[in-house]
């Protein structure tokens, strides 16, 4: 019955709601939507296969972080590819071990696109590429959310915004309509023999979109930028590859004739390829960063009206904020003559009930969210897309909040851990998701690869996968003893129960869940009110704009927060590494 009653108000929200797009959140955030402990010595092994009963509920302490940081660190130095995946397990379970992340599904994509439109493609990390669509008009008519929150490549964390950056930037690699790595703005390069230094070539006479060259030193100056203290980057991380300077600065130098681009890193990284694929790695004009007035303390004030240079297929000719972006096909780019369709023109909007009354008027080609009440409806659609992803929806707990006042971190651990084991994550996908999501039960997505050419969440020969019976894991299909469970690791936090296993009035919990709008991640929040208040836990939806949304979840003004990640290239530290105390994607506040 409760069920029912559950999808019911989810049906009647995604009615009445306004509403954002589905993907708004993952990068990384929300992308695309973006810290240890535990020896090193045991590698191959899992070291924490205690049981979750309530003796065990010591967990992980998340503000006493360095040894978390420490492990990261190892991961990204160590050239022992087994040893490697062995250590980023190890940092998993130490996630999963805080109980601060809740997984609910693994991710997969939904989009609409017209009959008439082709080459439009996406890859598994959300990035959708629209500057080699064909149609049969001048213009493409897109949703992909509501107002972006950074158009700069450098300070941007949302999926909807790497989207835009891939069609209006252009990085030294890119991906094709498959999916692979290919060289964009490289002609080749090559790698010193111990792994550690590549020189990359770039082909000749680059422009920006204003028509002045571009070249290595580019490069140079807008990696440092990313990772200078000041511009205060979400991404800063990704460049902790690359070997530093004496005086702080990458180890990254342009050749004599600005053609060649000559980067150190500080050991081998069998994914450097890929990270020069990411928006993050994309190159920004000197002069136009630092023509805006403010921008020392600003460091995204160049790039928020349009007009802006650019190097990438389209550049921003107008922008109506809140309502519209007008991108325009720039004749300087290096694959211009690939670029058939003149003009994308951007609906700005939250409301996925009028994006969707939109496309069906005839006036979006693209929309890339459809209200939870209609999926069921489009499944046989020809024009409804179901496209692979590769990332995690997942509700995250600022470890900081008031809601673990008064609790040693052992008993903070075990009020997290036992909201985890509440949770219907069936229900969810066949009512809310509706498209094949997979429930999860860890953070790392299913597939992922493992570094050395296997997968990630498979057993081998060094590794058994966490099981139920692992600390801070649980069967996502195993109801009732997840909810005896609970109420075990509630009482060992300090909790009293009546005798019909409800909480006591003497101990109540009540909470706030913060959301950005959209039909599906209400439904969900709906979803997880019901599955909290079977044991009489109280929690209350705040519903937020998804640009106010992002800066309350950064800054740590929530109890519990809706998130996603769509990763941001396929190997698992992309997914722990973003958990470090000083990652601008640390939004639980690990250490903090």
């Amino acid at each position: 019955m409760k069920r029912k009653v559950a999808l019911f108000l989810a049906l009647t929200l995604a009615i009445t709601t306004l509403s954002a797009c589905g993907n708004n959140g993952s990068t990384t955030t929300d992308n695309n939507t973006v810290d240890d402990a535990g020896t090193t010595d045991d590698a191959g092994t899992n070291d924490n296969a205690g049981t979750n009963d309530s003796a065990n509920v010591d967990g992980v302490d998340p503000s006493n972080w360095g040894e978390f940081n420490s492990l990261i660190q190892e991961i990204k130095s160590t050239t022992d590819y087994e040893a490697r995946e062995a250590l980023m397990h190890q940092a998993e379970d130490i996630l999963m071990e805080t109980g601060a992340l809740l997984p609910l599904y693994y991710y997969n994509d939904i989009y609409l696109q017209k009959s008439n439109v082709s080459n439009i493609y996406s890859n598994l990390y959300g990035f959708k590429y629209f500057q080699f669509a064909e149609t049969d008009a001048d213009t493409l008519r897109i949703n992909l959310a509501s107002e972006p929150d950074y158009l700069d490549p450098a300070l941007n964390s949302s999926v909807d915004g790497a989207c835009l950056a891939v069609n209006s930037f252009a990085g030294l690699y890119t991906y094709d309509e498959n999916g692979d790595l290919q060289p964009d703005l490289a002609a080749d390069y090559t790698v010193s023999e111990d792994g550690t230094t590549y020189t990359v070539n770039l082909l000749p006479d680059l422009k920006w979109s204003d028509g002045s060259e571009l070249n290595a030193n580019d490069f140079v100056y807008s990696w440092n930028r990313v990772v200078a203290p000041e511009t205060a980057a979400d991404y800063s991380y990704m460049f902790d590859v690359i070997n530093v300077n004496a005086d702080g600065t990458l180890n990254v130098t342009a050749s004599e004739d600005g053609q060649s681009l000559t980067v150190v890193l500080n050991s081998p990284c069998a994914y450097f390829l890929d990270l020069l694929a990411f928006p993050a790695y994309y190159p920004v004009k000197q002069s136009e960063v630092e023509s805006a007035s403010d921008w020392q303390t600003n460091p995204g004030a160049w790039c928020q009206e349009a007009g802006f240079v650019s190097n990438g297929a389209y550049t921003l000719s107008e922008w109506s904020h809140d309502e519209s972006m007008t991108y325009v096909k720039n004749p300087n780019y290096h694959r211009a003559d690939e670029v058939k369709v003149e003009t994308l023109h951007m609906m700005l909007s939250a409301d996925d009930t009028a994006i969707y009354a939109a496309y069906n008027a005839g006036d979006l080609d693209f929309a890339d969210t459809v209200p939870t009440d209609e999926i069921q409806s489009l499944l046989d659609n020809p024009e409804f897309y179901i496209v692979p992803n590769l990332g995690t929806y997942y509700v995250c707990f600022n470890v900081k909040s008031s809601l673990f006042a008064g609790k040693t971190p052992a008993q903070a651990n075990a009020m997290r851990r036992a909201f985890a084991l509440l949770v219907d994550r069936d229900y969810i996908v066949e009512n809310i998701g509706q498209t094949g999501q997979q429930p999860a039960n860890s953070f790392i997505p299913a597939g992922m690869a493992d570094g050395h050419g296997g997968v990630f969440k498979e057993n081998d020969g060094a590794y058994t996968y966490p099981n139920a019976d692992t600390e801070g894991y649980y069967d996502p299909y195993a109801l009732d003893e997840n909810l005896e469970e609970a109420i075990e690791l509630f009482k060992s936090a300090g909790f009293e129960f009546t005798d019909d296993n409800m909480l006591s009035d003497a101990t109540p919990i009540t909470f706030e869940y913060l959301t950005n709008e959209g039909t599906g991640h209400v439904a969900i929040a709906e979803s997880l009110q019901q599955d909290f208040a079977m044991i009489g836990i109280n929690m209350t939806i705040k519903t937020v704009d998804w640009n106010v949304f992002l800066e309350e979840r950064k800054a740590g003004n929530y109890d519990i927060a809706r998130n996603g990640w769509l990763a941001d290239f396929n190997d698992p530290i992309n997914m722990l590494e973003m958990w470090t105390t000083d990652s601008g994607n640390n939004d639980v506040q690990y250490g903090r």
